[in-house]
């Protein structure tokens, strides 16, 4: 029952990250608003789901598990249902980023705490099929929020992750039991602030370059002041005696190798969830549900594939399996990234199936990897680290990944435009807005100018996923290196034990 609570509450927060995504074309029709603000439906989400995840898997440790688990469910569900209720983008945008703060308690406090309901063994298999209920969730998110924004309006999608939610709340109060780390000496707050005024300093940058440009005076002093919080955090984290983020962890090969999963499948795989149904919809013309149909071939392998490589263990270590869906992926970009953006959605088939099974590989075994390092007591630091590269990476890969295409649809578009319009239109291109760009173009009839948009954006797309596909052959070779096959005795020799 455990087990179903906390898979449960997984399965909403990647419905309501991929959801989100669908909606937010719909929500710009209904409210109005720029792209940026539109893109803080999604980023403000990550922001706050990323930067507060360290602090709530060290605040699970000491406070309790079930009750941080608690407070975050029901916090979302409350989120959730003033979203139905608000009126303006800008409440959307912070309601999303309570949203994303209420989503990181809930998940360390309920992977805290499954982690202490089962023995090693079970432990790892508790975690793969929570690694596989997150596959379902972002699986079925396109699908199920355009089914349900075409009949009922876009606040149907959050009533559905609220009403599930509930369920997940429910389950959990009854079946859960409190725990504590017994050693807990309480939160180390000038790391947890540092942490995520870092995280929170890097993605407001990110976003930022996609609206004013990497020369933006702005940018540059948001990217600085990160890396000022991030030097910090580290100096502190290295005098306190019970740090929130163990740094000695990061000495052995194979922690840092499994957390290079997460990042590896940021780039190849979940960027795409938010880009390509925005390039559906907004550029390609099609409606939500078409757009959700589309976006089941990227997603559903999700359903099966992690399964099929816990299965594979039998005979190849974790880091060639992972290795070569990190490759299957980067090959399916390179051939997305030769058919046409305005090629028929059939013709994207095959690619995005061959890019979700590739990155299902890693996916299915990443989680019970993370676990497996550190002792059952630390569990809460543990599923903190993981998940906040998981998250973070996800929010940081999002916005870097949508001020590149900006960047690459610049030089693409007529030079007849002032440079803030060239922005201005790169970023509403970028964003699926093909309308408001047009509105920027020289006048001359709609078809002519859609012609350039439309070429312009395929260009760049093409360029995004080329670099999309490097990075994940990269992750690959680096993942050969770092997470070569051991015993698990060797493995264990290497993690220091709580002090």
């Amino acid at each position: 029952m455990v087990l179903a609570s906390v898979c449960l509450a997984a399965l909403v927060l990647p419905l309501s990250f991929s959801g989100g995504a669908i909606a937010t074309p719909a929500i710009g029709r209904a409210l109005g608003g720029s792209a940026t603000s539109l893109g803080w439906i999604t980023n403000g989400f990550m922001l706050g789901f990323g930067s507060c995840l360290m602090a709530a898997g060290a605040l699970a440790d000491q406070w309790g598990r079930k009750r941080l688990f608690l407070l975050g469910l029901s916090t979302f569900c409350l989120a959730g249902v003033a979203l139905m209720l608000a009126r303006s983008i800008w409440q959307i945008d912070l309601l999303r980023a309570l949203q994303g703060v209420a989503a990181a308690a809930t998940l360390a406090g309920g992977t805290a705490a499954l982690a202490q309901e089962f023995a090693a063994a079970q432990r790892a298999q508790a975690f793969s099929l929570l690694g596989t209920t997150f596959g379902t969730g972002l699986a079925f998110g396109p699908l199920l929020t355009g089914w349900l924004i075409e009949h009922a309006g876009w606040q149907a999608g959050f009533a559905l992750c609220t009403g599930l939610g509930l369920l997940a709340l429910v389950v959990g109060m009854v079946a859960m039991r409190e725990s504590r780390d017994p050693q807990a000496q309480g939160l180390d707050w000038p790391g947890a602030l540092l942490f995520t005024a870092m995280l929170a300093l890097l993605t407001l940058g990110m976003v930022e370059a996609a609206a004013l440009g990497w020369h933006s005076h702005l940018v540059i002093a948001l990217l600085l002041a990160s890396a000022i919080a991030l030097l910090l955090f580290i100096a502190v984290e290295r005098r306190v005696a019970r740090p929130m983020l163990d740094l000695s962890l990061f000495r052995y090969p194979r922690f840092i190798g499994v957390q290079v999963l997460p990042i590896a499948t940021c780039y190849c795989y979940v960027v795409l969830l938010v880009l390509l149904p925005l390039q559906l919809i907004g550029i390609g013309g099609y409606n939500e549900v078409a757009a959700g149909w589309w976006m089941l071939a990227l997603s559903a392998p999700m359903l099966l594939v992690p399964l099929a490589a816990a299965w594979l263990t039998r005979w190849f270590s974790a880091g060639h399996i992972s290795a070569a869906g990190l490759l299957l992926a980067a090959a399916g970009l390179v051939w997305l990234a030769q058919i046409p953006v305005d090629a028929d959605g059939i013709a994207r088939v095959l690619p995005l199936l061959l890019i979700g099974s590739g990155a299902g590989l890693p996916w299915g075994l990443m989680d019970g990897l993370s676990v497996s390092l550190v002792p059952k007591e630390r569990a809460g630091m543990a599923t903190g680290i993981f998940s906040t590269v998981r998250v973070a990476g996800e929010g940081i890969a999002l916005a870097m990944v949508t001020a590149l295409l900006a960047g690459f649809i610049t030089p693409h578009l007529p030079a007849a435009l002032d440079a803030a319009s060239l922005q201005t239109a790169a970023q509403q291109l970028a964003m699926g807005e093909l309308r408001q760009a047009l509105a920027l173009l020289p006048a001359q009839p709609d078809a002519a100018n859609a012609a350039d948009l439309l070429k312009a954006y395929g260009q760049a797309f093409a360029q995004l996923l080329y670099v999309l596909a490097a990075i994940a052959t990269v992750s690959a070779l680096v993942v050969l290196g770092l997470l070569r096959p051991t015993s698990s005795n060797a493995l264990q020799a290497t993690v220091p034990s709580p002090q």
